[in-house]
């Protein structure tokens, strides 16, 4: 059985809020109905405690007054003083009445009663027409158990109204302590309700954080699902449309980025034939002008030869449609292989090519690491000044191998660091070399490094003052060295 849930995030911050305040509110209002309960017992107490006392003090009166005529009228045997004596047992009379509902509180009616009876017998007994002086002392001897009860019922009352306000303190420290055991009780509840409900929201507020951060990564191929409140799934379901939108013409910019490259690579190859052709003496032997400008030609075919490599490289990376082919191949070899193609540019800015590199055999796809060694080098070459100097390392660790490149160039900002792997981004500065690059050699570079499952980072070193790349490329299986080289 499922339970029904707020479809909207408005909805679920209104039930969320009214389920944390509704504890709240009850606990608010049986505190107040409790305050207002003793409040009334209070007052009827104080009221019921002022009206004992005034009671039982004008009935010690009253009884005073009775003893008094009673003596007077034993002695002057007046009618004045009987009708005194008859007024003052009404009194005493009505005083009880009056007294009646609390001592049936405090159950003490027969006290009541008997001391209204022997009040009456005393009068009724000097009322006699004829009263002897030995009644008369007979009756008026009954006023000491009078007053013992008068006094009785006096401390019964006193007790009872005693009782009742230790009553009332404990009831208000009874709710005292039940409304402290509320509130801890809330404090908790609370905490959990509101955790609750955060977490019902916040989830898929992470969910589509989550998915704007996958946008912004080029993350477009994992499809974007929000769960929660309607209003939320369907911005979910806005963001999935715009990943769709922007998977699609991310794939409409590799198709172009194929065909454009396919479509300059068949002039061009055209163009270096020809240059070859002037270079071998085909047509005839050139002079040293002509063959210094030819191989100008040449060198910069080859420069475009690259960049074309790369957009396609890079389209198929993107499309993931590029699978590495590992072999075993030594690693300087390839080294010295991309270096005689660059021989041209490094001679003609003078740059001084510095190698150390261990002779080991390595295993990755060799077209790649060409690839990759290419683009760094050209790089190092487009930003290093004339008289500088290029340095390649290489080494083999226990499960890897790193290859390191570093100029003497001007360096990579710092707020351009972030950024350099990032295809088509070209920084603030100047680039050397007569033909521009197109700002994927980097990310050409960072594709087949982690094709490979490796790294790439850009150092911070004193060592170097230009850029400092090191590469490290994990090996599963132990190259044999010997093997290689009786092969190569």
């Amino acid at each position: 059985m499922r339970f029904p849930r707020p479809k909207s995030l408005n909805e679920l911050i209104l039930v969320g809020f009214g389920l944390v305040a509704l504890p709240l509110l009850f606990a608010v209002l049986w505190a107040l109905y409790n305050l207002d309960r003793l409040a009334e017992q209070s007052e009827l107490l104080v009221t019921t405690g002022m009206q004992a006392a005034e009671n039982n003090r004008l009935l010690t009166e009253h009884v005073a007054s009775l003893d008094r005529i009673a003596r007077q009228y034993t002695v002057l045997r007046s009618n004045d003083y009987r009708s005194l004596l008859l007024q003052d047992l009404r009194t005493i009379e009505d005083r009880l009445d009056k007294m009646r509902p609390l001592t049936e509180s405090a159950n003490s009616t027969g006290m009541l009663v008997a001391v209204g009876t022997r009040a009456r017998r005393i009068v009724e007994s000097l009322a006699m027409p004829e009263l002897s002086a030995g009644e008369a002392q007979v009756a008026i001897s009954q006023f000491a158990p009078l007053r013992q009860e008068v006094s009785r019922l006096t401390r019964v009352l006193s007790t009872y109204v005693d009782l009742e306000l230790q009553n009332l303190q404990e009831r208000t420290q009874s709710a005292q302590k039940i409304s402290a055991w509320q509130v801890a009780a809330l404090v908790p509840g609370t905490l959990i309700l509101v955790t609750f409900f955060v977490v019902l929201v916040a989830r898929p507020i992470r969910q589509i954080d989550d998915a704007i951060n996958q946008l912004g990564q080029s993350g477009l191929s994992k499809p974007i699902e929000v769960k929660g409140p309607t209003d939320l799934e369907r911005l979910g379901r806005q963001l999935d449309w715009l990943r769709i939108r922007l998977l699609e013409l991310a794939q409409e910019k590799n198709r172009f980025l194929r065909h454009m490259s396919h479509e300059l690579k068949t002039p061009l190859a055209n163009i270096r034939e020809g240059t070859e052709l002037l270079l071998d003496g085909t047509l005839g032997d050139l002079e040293a002008p002509q063959r210094e400008v030819t191989d100008i030609l040449r060198m910069n075919g080859l420069k475009l030869m690259q960049l074309i490599e790369n957009l396609l490289s890079f389209s198929a990376w993107q499309t993931k449609n590029e699978i590495l082919t590992l072999t075993d191949f030594p690693l300087r070899a390839l080294v010295i292989s991309v270096a005689k193609e660059q021989r041209l540019a490094l001679n003609a800015a003078r740059i001084q090519l510095r190698l150390d590199i261990e002779d080991i055999v390595v295993n990755a796809d060799r077209d790649k690491m060409r690839t990759v060694l290419d683009n760094l080098l050209s790089n190092a070459i487009k930003f290093t000044p004339h008289g500088g100097f290029v340095t390649i390392r290489a080494r083999r660790t226990p499960t890897s191998f790193v290859l390191e490149f570093a100029d003497t160039g001007p360096g990579i900002p710092e707020d351009e660091r972030p950024r350099i792997f990032e295809a088509f981004f070209q920084g603030r500065r100047e680039q050397g070399g007569q033909v521009a690059g197109t700002g994927i050699g980097l990310s050409v570079v960072l594709e087949c490094i982690q094709a490979h499952e490796g790294a790439v980072e850009l150092l911070n070193t004193d060592e170097f003052p230009g850029a400092h790349f090191r590469i490290q490329i994990p090996q599963k299986r132990v190259v044999q060295t010997q093997k290689m080289a009786a092969n190569a």
